[in-house]
């Protein structure tokens, strides 16, 4: 995911406040425990999802996507 991209002004803003202590300069510890935690979630999900269905309906959900995949121009 790209980071959001910002002005002059808000970098220079942001650079003022850390110097001065008023923001801290840790601002993205909480996005990596957000995504560590997503990463769980998703290394769970693949293998629970595959258990739990049919070979017929993996079958039928791989021509699906294959289907999708070349049909396009």
């Amino acid at each position: 995911m790209a980071m959001k991209r910002r002005d002059v002004n808000e970098v220079a803003f942001i650079t003022l406040q850390q110097a001065i202590g008023a923001m801290p300069k840790e601002l993205g510890h909480r996005k990596a425990e957000a995504a560590e935690l997503g990463r769980k979630g998703g290394l769970k999900g693949g293998k629970a999802r595959a258990k739990s269905l049919s070979s017929k309906n993996r079958s039928m959900i791989a021509k699906k996507a294959a289907k999708a995949r070349w049909s396009k121009d």
